[in-house]
């Protein structure tokens, strides 16, 4: 089997994975399991766009045939009223996590949306508990912003984040 990480379009046979991961808070993990959410948003999405819109868009990580999860970006206002940056996202299954293919998939998805598109900064946020990702975005060369206090509601709680971004002119960017 090829290690090499991809980056691919969504297919029709992804979406029950993406419904498993978002929908069963096992496959999901303790940092993405928000509770129950709207059942046919994937399905309904997939049949109005594929899931890539130009405001946001999904695409699958896999490694070789094997799906391993999804990134996905949404487009996030900045101070210039013409300007935009990206905000993205990963979920990776239970039993691949730990094993780079985050730092990989997030690293090609940066890449991706730098050659494709004229944003200057990508961004991602997590929860200050969640390290395995904070120590994924800086191998993918994203550099810590700081922390955003009560920024996320989780499991009756609300949370603190921590901010990373991407520059095109970040020598990681390239």
């Amino acid at each position: 089997m090829n290690d090499e990480v991809a980056l691919r379009p969504v297919r029709e046979d992804d979406l029950p994975m993406l419904e498993e991961l978002t929908q069963n808070p096992e496959k999901a993990g303790e940092f993405e399991w928000f509770g129950w959410s709207d059942l046919r948003r994937w399905r309904r999405r997939w049949d109005e766009d594929g899931l890539i819109g130009p405001e946001d868009g999904t695409l699958i990580v896999a490694r070789g045939s094997q799906h391993l999860g999804l990134v996905n970006w949404r487009r996030h206002p900045v101070t210039v009223p013409s300007s935009y940056c990206w905000e993205i996202g990963i979920m990776l299954l239970p039993e691949v996590r730990g094993q780079g293919y985050g730092t990989q998939a997030q690293r090609l998805l940066a890449r991706y949306l730098f050659a494709h598109t004229t944003v200057h900064r990508i961004w991602a946020g997590t929860e200050v508990d969640n390290i395995a990702e904070q120590k994924a975005l800086e191998k993918a060369g994203f550099t810590r912003e700081g922390v955003t206090r009560a920024t996320g509601w989780r499991d009756g709680a609300w949370r603190d984040g921590v901010i990373y971004s991407l520059l095109r002119t970040d020598p990681a960017a390239g």
